[in-house]
C-alpha cells in the first residue's frame, strides 16, 4: 500500500460560517433564500483556515455550482479544531434551521489527534449521518485518513470507521479527502508554511475529488 505522507490537522478553533448560493448574478437574497441547501459541516480543512476569504474549496463549490447550473445554496457551517462530538452537538440545530437537501461532513482527523477513542469518533459520524437522513437529507461522509507515523494499525482502523459507517448508515463516501495533496512525495508541497494546513492551490483538487461523490446526490 503507497505510503501516506500528509501532515495533520490543526487543534486550532477559530469558526468561520459562510453562506452563499449558486445561480445567475441576477438571483436575489429572497429567492436565494428558497434554493435547497447543501450544508458544509467541517473542521479548519473546510473554514479556509490560513487562507485567504473566498480562495477554500467550499466557495470554490459555489462556482462549480454556478458554471453547473445548479441551483443550490450553499452553507458552510465548518469551524477550525471541531471534533466530531462538536459536529454532532451541532447539528441538529443546523438541520432544524437550514432544513438541507444535501448534508456533507468533514470530520474525524481532530478527534485522532487528540487521542479520542475511535468507536466514539465512530458512533458521532452515524448519528450525524443518521439525523441527517431522517431530516430527508441526502449525505456525503468525507474520509481521512492518519499520518504513517500514526502507525499502519491504527491508521487502518482508523479508515475503516468511515467506511463501517457509509455502509451501516447507507450514504455515500468519499474515501479520502485530501487524496493527490497529503500522498504526494512531497509532503509540503500543496501545504501552508505550518505544513498542516492545504494551501490555496491545493483546494481545486480538493474540490475535485469532493465534485464527482457530490454531483451524484445533486
Amino acid at each position: 500500500m503507497k505510503r501516506r505522507h500528509f501532515t495533520a490537522l490543526t487543534l486550532l478553533a477559530a469558526p468561520l460560517g459562510v453562506s452563499a448560493w449558486a445561480a445567475s448574478p441576477t438571483t436575489t437574497a429572497e429567492t436565494a433564500s428558497a434554493l435547497p441547501v447543501i450544508l458544509i459541516v467541517g473542521d479548519s480543512l473546510s473554514a479556509e483556515y490560513g487562507l485567504r476569504r473566498g480562495s477554500g474549496w467550499v466557495a470554490l463549490l459555489q462556482e462549480r455550482l454556478q458554471a453547473e447550473k445548479a441551483r443550490y445554496r450553499v452553507v458552510n457551517a465548518s469551524i477550525s479544531g471541531d471534533t466530531t462530538s462538536g459536529g454532532r452537538s451541532r447539528l441538529p440545530a443546523l438541520l432544524k434551521l437550514h432544513q438541507p437537501a444535501v448534508v456533507v461532513i468533514e470530520l474525524g482527523g481532530n478527534d485522532a489527534l487528540r487521542g479520542l477513542p475511535l468507536g466514539m469518533t465512530g458512533d458521532n459520524l452515524a448519528t450525524m449521518a443518521k439525523l441527517s437522513r431522517e431530516a430527508g437529507a441526502r449525505v456525503l461522509l468525507l474520509g481521512m485518513e492518519m499520518p504513517p507515523n500514526y502507525g499502519a494499525k491504527f491508521g487502518q482502523e482508523f479508515r475503516d470507521i468511515y467506511t463501517r459507517v457509509a455502509e451501516t448508515e447507507r450514504v455515500a463516501l468519499l474515501p479520502f479527502f485530501l487524496k493527490n495533496v497529503g500522498d504526494l512525495a512531497d509532503p509540503t508541497r500543496l501545504f501552508l508554511p505550518d505544513r498542516i494546513h492545504p494551501n490555496e492551490e491545493a483546494q481545486a483538487i480538493l474540490l475535485g475529488n469532493v465534485w464527482p461523490e457530490l454531483k451524484k446526490l445533486l
